[in-house]
């Protein structure tokens, strides 16, 4: 019997790549949930965010958004370094 070789078959995700993913998940998540905890607290008539945890998610948006974004753009270079690895046959 003839063995099938697959020609275009989809290369997998690997370990470094699905890492950066789930960690830009979790720091856009929070970060969002920081963001709308800071607007319900205002709604619900906070007037001092000066004083126990709001300082900290009032800050958090401004540092994690901007640090998955940098994420992002690592994600994007290293998946585009393994698509062009893959392509031409050099697998580290």
């Amino acid at each position: 019997m003839a063995k099938k070789i697959e020609t275009s078959a989809p290369s997998d995700v690997n370990r470094t790549e699905r890492v950066l993913l789930f960690m830009i998940l979790a720091i856009v998540v929070v970060s969002v949930l920081a963001f709308f905890t800071r607007l319900v607290g205002t709604a619900m008539g906070v007037a001092d965010f000066t004083v126990g945890v709001w300082p900290a998610l009032t800050i958090l948006p401004l540092i994690g958004l901007p640090i998955a974004v940098a994420m992002l753009l690592a994600f994007v270079v290293a998946s585009a370094v393994r698509r062009s690895r893959d392509s031409r046959g050099t697998r580290r």
